[in-house]
């Protein structure tokens, strides 16, 4: 009888215990913070990794402003094909780049060539840890496909 009930207080255990999203506290800080504060965060790092004077801090909270209003304005959530979802997917990539190097050919003119190699490096940096994170979660469920 104890057995019995030690098995079932363990099985109720591990399936309580597996039903617990964990998320990682960045993830979690980030979701509660406005576009505002985001922003904020931003350019106070940007501002102590690059030595930004005052007009390059005004300058650069102004592109992400605008960066921002973008982005809000181009999330949309559709129900397409694949094939209608793959074009998508291919026109939406194709526009970040495009952004991308905007956002780049601005940086060269607000920030000084040191500063902009830094950012440049910095901006590198971010890019392989996003795509680590990425890596790790496909392989996250990836296993969790095979073992179910």
């Amino acid at each position: 009888m104890k057995r019995f009930v030690v098995a079932a207080l363990l099985v109720v255990g591990i399936t309580t215990y597996a039903q617990v999203k964990r998320e990682s506290p960045q993830q979690s800080n980030i979701e509660r913070m406005s576009p505002e504060e985001r922003q904020e965060k931003q350019i106070k790092r940007m501002t102590a990794e690059l030595n930004l004077n005052s007009t390059q801090q005004f300058q650069i909270k102004q592109l992400l402003a605008d960066q921002s209003a973008n982005r809000e304005k181009k999330i949309n959530r559709n129900d397409l094909s694949k094939a209608e979802k793959k074009d998508k997917r291919e026109t939406k990539i194709r526009k970040i780049q495009e952004n991308q190097k905007i956002m780049e050919e601005k940086m060269t003119a607000i920030l000084s060539p040191e500063q902009f190699t830094t950012w440049k490096t910095n901006q590198e940096k971010i890019k392989q840890k996003v795509a680590n994170r990425v890596k790790d979660k496909r392989d996250g469920t990836l296993r969790n496909e095979i073992e179910n």
